[in-house]
C-alpha cells in the first residue's frame, strides 16, 4: 500500500477526526502513473516529481520514527516513510500530518513538504527496489540511476532486550542481515547519507563505572585515529566489554559494519546516534507510544498501569548501588531525540561531518532513577501509581548516563525538555486519547 499526501490536506484516515474547517480529503496518489495525464507528458511529470528531494525513514510510524518524521517535516524535508505496521498503526500518520500542519498553519509560505507512506518491509528487496526506482532518474550520460532521496534514517530494528535473549536469531536476521542488504541497495542508487539508530547498550558493562559514557568508550576502526589525535585522555577502546544481550550485540556489530563501509568507500556519510532512554511524546498528544507487542519499556508499562490495563508497575531490582536502590538511566524526551536526527542530517548536508563516519550520544547528560520517573508521573497526574519491586531483569545494567559534549559541539544540538515535561506530555496525551483508567 503506497500513498502520497500533502500537508495542506488531511489523510483519508483523519477526515473523521477533523473539525468542519478542514479542507476536503484528497485522492491518494499511488505509485502507478496517473491515467488522466496524456502519455506524451507523463515522462515530464514523473521527472519533475523526482526533482524534489526526500528523506527515507524506515520504521517511520514507530515511536521514535514517527516523532522524527514529524520533526523532519517541520524542518522542511519531504519524507518517504517505509513501515510494515508490524509494531505500529496506520493512524499514526494522521498524527504526523496534523503536527506538521499546525507548525505551518498561518505561514505565508505555502510551499509545504510532502509525505509518502509505503506499507512494506524494509527487508523486502523487490519492493524497496521499486520504491527507489520511483525516486530515481538516469544520469545525463544514461545508465546510472540517481535518486532524489538525499538521505536515509533507519529505525526498522527489533529492540526488546528480553526477546533478543530468547530469540537471538530473529534479531540477527532483522537487525544485521537485513541491514546489510538494505545498505547494499542504497549503494546501488547512490543514497550515501545514512543516519543509524544505535543504542547506549553498545557500552555494555562500562555503564556500571559510575561516570558518564563517552563516545570514545566504544570506537570502531574508522574513528580510532581521529579519537587518538590531540587527545589527553586515556586511549579509546576499540570496543565495549560484556555487552549483556543479543540486541546490544546487533547494534555493536552494525556500527562496526558501517565503519568498515566508510573506510572502504569515503563517499558515504554515516552518523551513528546512540540513544539513551527515550520517554515522553509530542506535546500535542497526537503521537503516543503504543506498541502492538507486549510492552517492556518503563514508560509504556507505566502508561498501561495509569490506563487501567495493568494492576501495577514491576520495578526490576531494588538493590542496585544507587541512592534509592533502583536502576539509573539517562531519560531523554523523544522530541529532543527526534531533533537530534534533523541536526545530524543537517550536519551531513552542510559538510560538517568530517571523516565520513561519526558517533554521537543522544541523552540529557544526567541520570534519574526508575523511582524518580514514577514520582514525576505521580506529581504531574496527581495520582498514586501502584508499584512493587521484583528481581533484576536479565541483560540490565545498574546505571547508564551519556556524556553529551560531542553532540552539542559538533551538531549544535542539546536537549530542551525535562523529565517533568516528558511525564506531563504523556499524561496529557493519555487524557486527550481517552486512555485514562
Amino acid at each position: 500500500m503506497n500513498h502520497s499526501f500533502s500537508l495542506s490536506e488531511p489523510s483519508p484516515q483523519s477526515q473523521s477526526r477533523c473539525s468542519t474547517s478542514c479542507p476536503p480529503t484528497p485522492a491518494t496518489e499511488a505509485t502507478e502513473p496517473d491515467a488522466s495525464i496524456p502519455t506524451d507528458l507523463l515522462d515530464d511529470v514523473l521527472v519533475s516529481k523526482r526533482k524534489d528531494q526526500y528523506v527515507l525513514v524506515t520504521g517511520g510510524l514507530g515511536f521514535i520514527g514517527s516523532h522524527t518524521s514529524a520533526e523532519l517535516l517541520k524542518a522542511g524535508y519531504n519524507v518517504v516513510i517505509v513501515d510494515d505496521l508490524s509494531n505500529s498503526s496506520h493512524h499514526v500518520l494522521d498524527g504526523i500530518l496534523e503536527i506538521a500542519r499546525r507548525h505551518y498553519d498561518g505561514r505565508e509560505d505555502k510551499t509545504w513538504p510532502n509525505v509518502e507512506l509505503h506499507q512494506i518491509r524494509y527487508q523486502d528487496l523487490s519492493a524497496m527496489r521499486a520504491l527507489l526506482e520511483l525516486h530515481s532518474i538516469p544520469s545525463p550520460a544514461g545508465g546510472t540511476r540517481r535518486s532524489n532521496i538525499v538521505g536515509a534514517i533507519h529505525f526498522a530494528a527489533f529492540k526488546a532486550i528480553e526477546e533478543s535473549i530468547r530469540q537471538p536469531l530473529k534479531y540477527y536476521q532483522n537487525n544485521m542481515a537485513g541491514l546489510v542488504d538494505f545498505i547494499s541497495l542504497l549503494d546501488e542508487f547512490f543514497v550515501k547519507t545514512f543516519i543509524y539508530s544505535s543504542s547506549a547498550v553498545v557500552y555494555g558493562s562500562l555503564a556500571d563505572n559510575g561516570t558518564p559514557l563517552e563516545e570514545s568508550n566504544c570506537v570502531h576502526r574508522h574513528e580510532q585515529g581521529r579519537e587518538r589525535r590531540g587527545s589527553t585522555k586515556a586511549p579509546p577502546q576499540s570496543g565495549s566489554t560484556d555487552i549483556t544481550n543479543p540486541y546490544g550485540r546487533t547494534k555493536y556489530f552494525a556500527e562496526a559494519m558501517l565503519s568498515d563501509l566508510v573506510a572502504s568507500d569515503p563517499s558515504w556519510n554515516v552518523v551513528v546516534l546512540r540513544y539513551f532512554n527515550p520517554i515522553g511524546c509530542d506535546a500535542s498528544g497526537l503521537l503516543m507510544e503504543d506498541p502492538k507487542d507486549v510492552a517492556s519499556g518503563l514508560l509504556p508499562v507505566l502508561t498501561q498501569v495509569m490506563a487501567g490495563l495493568r494492576d501495577e508497575l514491576a520495578i526490576f531490582g531494588g538493590d542496585w548501588d544507587t541512592p534509592d536502590g533502583t536502576a539509573m538511566r539517562d531519560f531523554i524526551h523523544v522530541t529532543d531525540l527526534a531533533r537530534g536526527h534533523t541536526a545530524a542530517l543537517a550536519a551531513c548536508g552542510d559538510g560538517r561531518l568530517k571523516g565520513g563516519y561519526r558517533t554521537y550520544n543522544l541523552g540529557v547528560g544526567r541520570g534519574d532513577s526508575v523511582l524518580d520517573v514514577v514520582k514525576a508521573m505521580e506529581s504531574v497526574s496527581g495520582r498514586q501509581i501502584p508499584w512493587r519491586l521484583v528481581g533484576r531483569r536479565a541483560g540490565d545494567v545498574q546505571s547508564s548516563v551519556a556524556a553529551v559534549d560531542r553532540a552539542r559541539e559538533e551538531l549544535g544540538w542539546e536537549t530542551q525538555e525535562s523529565l517533568t515535561n516528558a511525564c506531563r506530555d504523556i499524561y496529557n496525551g493519555l487524557k486527550l486519547n481517552g486512555r485514562m483508567g
